[in-house]
């Protein structure tokens, strides 16, 4: 299956700091042709990945994707028209009297990819194919086999089921939730319109996926976490940031300056704007290795170091059954793996049993032998909150009634992979949270494993 180009966009790209000037002068109640822009390149995107990659309805997506989102393009996002062409799979959004619709298409390699802004897209020669799955395959492959027999014999399993699913205890909105206990699936449910096959944005979690991806390289001899990060718009004699290593990029201790907590990239994830436009351009603020600053750019630099290798995302996730996990990359082919990975809650149980398993895989090792131990240690630097943190996934190590050894991936809108490997544990909840209406994954952890008698 040929991997669909699109470097031949180099040089297409209108500015998006451009761009963000026009409507400088505008009324404060007027929203600015950036800020149009913005929300219909992420009506386009979600939609197109919703509708493709995630198998989900419409009415869905406009429900619970476009809903609880950033508050700049809130009240904008709900009057954009989007054109959906089923055929080309392609989602066209207008937003202009005078520029293009922001425009995403869809391949089945990397999902859905959004065209700059200006661009006027282009026409495909024919169609492009869909996927194909092995759902009839042995679990964990596939989906035959996947429950257990004593699955759901708990009484007290039965009630914190419900109680995920029906947000009465623990909060949030959930969409997904599943437990897999020794190797099979002991509890699983979902909300109406979504089953095990729908595919939701990880948002954060990819993060945890980029860091496991990165594993692969290394133990495939083609990365190495201790040396500086292979970066070359960095590669000058009188460049600082050359020395950054592929270990602070994955412990968010990079020393790079980034605008806001979290290092919200609207740019990329909206705008058209590529990684090598926007996230390799941050000055240092601080000695690498130094403070602990969670930013979306420390993960898409690190996995842009990765790539000067082979790094192929969708071939590991056909080796794992994650059959339906989409690593989306903007319209010069890099990965945005700080957010835009679309996935099924049981693929990411299928991630949770590779961490247990070790790294093995129907045996065969897919991560260096020490990976599980290297992502789940802290190292330099740490948040100052209830979570610790490793090399691209959370800790659990200081939770009250949660073992040392559980360390998790958490994303944006309650996106949970808590992975316990002394209990043999993986708990999977997605979900749409929206602020101030979060999940409380700590409780549902300790409930869990209290109702296992762990």
């Amino acid at each position: 299956m040929t991997h669909i180009r699109l470097s031949f966009l180099t040089g297409f790209f209108l500015s998006t700091v451009a761009a963000s000037s026009i409507g400088f002068a505008q009324s404060p109640k007027e929203p600015s042709e950036y800020n149009k822009a913005l929300a219909a390149g992420y009506k386009a995107q979600f939609i197109c990945s919703g509708l493709w990659n995630g198998g989900k309805t419409l009415k869905d997506i406009e429900a619970d994707e476009l809903t609880g989102i950033y508050d700049h393009i809130a009240e904008i996002v709900p009057t954009l028209k989007a054109d959906i062409d089923e055929k080309t799979r392609q989602v066209r959004v207008t937003y202009s009297d005078t520029m293009p619709p922001r425009i995403a298409f869809w391949n089945l390699r990397t999902g859905c990819t959004g065209w700059p802004i200006g661009s006027k897209g282009m026409n495909f020669a024919e169609p492009p194919k869909l996927r194909e799955f092995s759902d009839e395959r042995a679990w964990p492959m596939g989906d035959r086999g996947a429950t257990s027999k004593r699955a759901e014999k708990s009484k007290d399993l039965q009630k914190i089921t419900a109680a995920a699913l029906d947000n009465s205890i623990y909060g949030g909105k959930t969409s997904a939730f599943l437990i897999i206990k020794d190797g099979q699936i002991l509890t699983e449910g979902y909300k109406d319109g979504h089953d095990l096959h729908t595919a939701q944005r990880t948002w954060s979690v990819a993060k945890s996926i980029a860091g496991t991806l990165i594993g692969h390289s290394v133990h495939q001899g083609f990365s190495n976490v201790n040396a500086p990060a292979k970066i070359i718009e960095w590669m000058s004699a009188v460049d600082p940031r050359q020395k950054i290593t592929l270990d602070q990029l994955m412990r968010m201790s990079s020393g790079l300056t980034s605008d806001t907590a979290g290092n919200r990239t609207d740019p990329i994830y909206m705008g058209g704007a590529t990684v090598t436009q926007r996230a390799v351009n941050w000055p240092l603020l601080h000695p690498p290795g130094s403070r602990f600053r969670y930013a979306n750019n420390d993960t898409l630099l690190a996995v842009h170091a990765a790539r000067s290798e082979p790094f192929e995302p969708y071939e590991f996730f056909q080796k794992v059954g994650m059959t339906r996990t989409y690593a989306e990359v903007d319209w010069q082919e890099n990965y945005v793996l700080s957010s835009q990975v679309w996935t099924t809650a049981r693929d990411l149980g299928r991630l949770g049993m590779l961490y247990l398993n070790n790294g093995m895989w129907d045996g065969e090792r897919l991560l260096p032998e020490n990976w599980r131990k290297y992502v789940s240690t802290p190292s330099g630097p740490q948040p100052d909150r209830e979570f610790g943190y490793g090399a691209t996934f959370w800790l659990m190590n200081n939770t009250d009634g949660v073992p040392k050894d559980t360390f998790a991936a958490f994303g944006n809108r309650g996106q949970y992979l808590v992975i316990v490997p002394s209990r043999d544990l993986v708990i999977v909840r997605r979900g749409y949270d929206k602020r101030g209406n979060r999940f409380d994954i700590a409780a549902l952890t300790r409930d869990v494993l209290r109702a296992m008698g762990s």
